[in-house]
């Protein structure tokens, strides 16, 4: 049990005894009743010494955890609180608690999707319910990025849950491609989010190659209990080392971009590199860097290129460029009409 766990537990078994006022509580009461507490929490003999306890009531007298408790030494020896109403627990939240509570609730509430976190509900609905009887008008500090419209987000827990269990998926899965959904078996390694959609990583049961399916054209899912497979070899870390994005592709479509960045937008891609490959190489007098990555060139790295418009100038590969200035090109051409 974590050192802070006990500290806690002896806090509030001292703070229990120093409620109960229809008997005298001495130091060594005190330490034996946070033993007997942490026995019972831990299973086995957790002695704590004189030395502890002295500490604990230090901590709990100051404002360190914003207790300040009232507790006074009477007849020399015994403890108790001075104003007999007082217990931590009866602590009113401050507004920087309200805030901190406001905003770890509204994160933690995301991931209700995943039963991963369903131990979780009765204490954020608690927390929510006390937010909501302390303050009714406090507004979020922390904003994060949602689309409670994004498909397939339904699948996320049982997707979840197979993959931790190793059961192979039957699914009926209809690509952009594809004119009808098709169906197959699919072992399943890894779940993957990139700009905000999910992924689910991993083979057909007769195929070779790792591939990746939006969770947005999954129709149906089902199982095959009989299947056992494995995932051993397969690290998410190297796999995605060379990849912007979600698209993994084959080592020969790995290339080396090297690309100007205007003074505008340098600022924005030093402190937040593309990729892990990115290296500076050369701040220019006007302001601009350039700057090297080494990613395969798939989709995602396209979609991020064109979405700096004329901040970002590919100076090589002349495939890229060639592709970039073509794509920049048909979409002048649409405010031309």
């Amino acid at each position: 049990m974590a050192t802070n766990k006990n500290a806690l537990i002896r806090y509030r078994t001292i703070d229990k005894c120093l409620q109960n006022r229809s008997r005298k509580w001495t130091l060594d009461d005190l330490i034996q009743s946070c033993s007997d507490a942490l026995y019972e929490y831990e299973g086995k003999d957790s002695y704590v010494s004189k030395r502890t306890v002295q500490l604990d009531i230090q901590v709990m007298r100051s404002d360190k955890l914003g207790y300040n408790a009232p507790i006074i030494v009477y007849g020399r020896k015994y403890y108790s609180y001075e104003d007999e109403n007082y217990s931590i627990t009866d602590i009113p939240i401050t507004s920087i608690d309200m805030e901190i509570l406001t905003e770890s609730v509204e994160m933690l509430s995301q991931f209700k999707d995943f039963s991963l976190f369903s131990e979780l509900n009765g204490v954020i609905q608690k927390l929510e319910d006390k937010i909501h009887r302390e303050s009714k008008s406090l507004t979020p500090i922390i904003h994060m990025e949602k689309n409670e419209g994004l498909k397939g987000l339904q699948h996320l827990d049982t997707l979840y849950q197979a993959i931790l269990k190793r059961v192979a998926l039957k699914l009926k899965y209809n690509s952009f491609k594809s004119r009808k959904p098709n169906e197959f078996v699919f072992l399943g390694y890894i779940l993957k989010e990139f700009n905000n959609r999910w992924f689910l990583v991993g083979k057909k049961l007769e195929g070779r190659n790792i591939m990746n399916l939006a969770l947005d054209r999954i129709e149906q899912i089902d199982f095959d209990l009989s299947i056992e497979y494995d995932i051993e070899g397969f690290d998410a870390d190297s796999y995605y080392k060379n990849t912007f994005g979600a698209t993994v592709l084959a080592d020969k479509q790995l290339i080396e971009i090297v690309m100007n960045v205007d003074r505008t937008n340098a600022p924005y891609v030093i402190t937040k590199p593309i990729h892990t490959s990115q290296t500076l190489l050369s701040r220019n007098e006007d302001g601009s860097i350039t700057i090297s990555l080494c990613v395969h060139h798939n989709y995602e790295i396209e979609r991020l290129i064109l979405g700096f418009g004329p901040g970002m100038t590919i100076l090589k590969p002349t495939r890229l460029r060639r592709r970039i200035k073509s794509e920049l090109r048909k979409a002048l051409e649409q405010y031309e009409v």
